[in-house]
């Protein structure tokens, strides 16, 4: 089993640098059968049927692999209401044997939680799903207008009374951030948002540094891009320490204190994703990964989305 160093957050609470973003249980995907599908009633019924069964399915090998995540020494489980399914979090957590206080949660409110404006259900709901007591770190999932700031005021309220151990922010650029610190008592303690080589976002993250707010990365592989994985400046440094373009990009992140959530089912990816404690990027190394930055956007912007399409 890795150990996996932390980062400590502005209010000293500790994160794990490196965690686990396992997604939706189902991620859109559902199984038809196209026969029976032209069969009208009878053949919606039997599709009814057949998905529930892959669900059941789909759940059990979703929880196999998250405690299989816990198991090998990840610490930090990336989640949000807009997945739906928080209550398979808590069966992954019992099925690794840990202790709750050995893991490090984060869920988020979702769009339409904001829209709703009850902040209170809508943590209250996450808790009793996952059977927990708090939260480690809770964010809103993106800055919708109209809604962040007094979305995350009452946040606020209930880290204050103990639901929520660390308050955070997702998909926030600068000048979300300023309107929070200008209207808000509590700085976030942490920003989520896309980061990777091809999209390296310094302006933000040197904003982020500069108030104390640790930066989160998702996406940190670039999913996989060809533009990465054919990369002549990764692939000679992967070269050199005998190791993935993945366990490089993470590298890089962690040696620029950017905690990372990557994404990965396959057992032999979730190990190699954590095994990149053992080698250590020269500076130039590190610029010469900077230089590849394109500023190319893989995820959505914040600020031309329309947040009644997204969670």
């Amino acid at each position: 089993m890795k150990e996996i160093p932390f980062f400590t957050l502005n209010n000293g609470i500790k994160i794990p640098s490196i965690g686990i973003g396992p997604g939706s249980v189902l991620r859109g995907n559902h199984l038809s059968i196209p026969i029976i599908g032209q069969a009208g009633l009878l053949g919606k019924a039997v599709n009814k049927v057949v998905n529930k069964i892959y669900f059941v399915y789909k759940s059990r090998k979703y929880v196999k692999s998250l405690a299989n995540c816990l198991r090998l020494g990840y610490r930090l489980i990336d989640y949000s209401a807009a997945y739906e399914n928080e209550e398979l979090i808590s069966k992954a957590i019992k099925k690794s044997g840990l202790k709750r206080e050995d893991v490090f949660i984060t869920t988020r409110v979702t769009n339409n939680q904001q829209y709703d404006g009850n902040i209170r259900n809508a943590l209250l709901e996450s808790l009793k799903k996952m059977k927990l007591d708090y939260i480690d770190l809770y964010m809103f999932h993106w800055p919708v207008t109209g809604c962040y700031v007094n979305t995350y005021k009452e946040m606020e309220k209930l880290y204050k009374e103990g639901y929520i151990k660390a308050l955070g922010v997702c998909n926030c650029h600068q000048h979300h951030l300023q309107e929070i610190l200008s209207q808000c008592e509590i700085v976030p303690a942490l920003n989520q948002f896309e980061v990777h080589p091809l999209f390296t976002q310094k302006p933000l993250i040197a904003f982020c540094k500069e108030k104390n707010i640790q930066v989160e990365a998702y996406t940190p592989l670039a999913r996989n891009d060809d533009r990465l994985q054919k990369n002549l400046i990764i692939r000679n440094i992967c070269k050199k320490y005998g190791k993935s373009i993945a366990q490089v990009i993470l590298r890089w992140d962690y040696q620029q204190g950017i905690v990372t959530i990557p994404r990965s089912s396959n057992p032999k990816r979730q190990a190699a994703n954590i095994d990149i404690f053992d080698f250590e990027l020269t500076e130039e190394e590190i610029k010469a990964i900077d230089s590849i930055n394109i500023n190319s956007r893989l995820r959505f912007d914040p600020d031309n989305l329309d947040f009644h399409s997204v969670g």
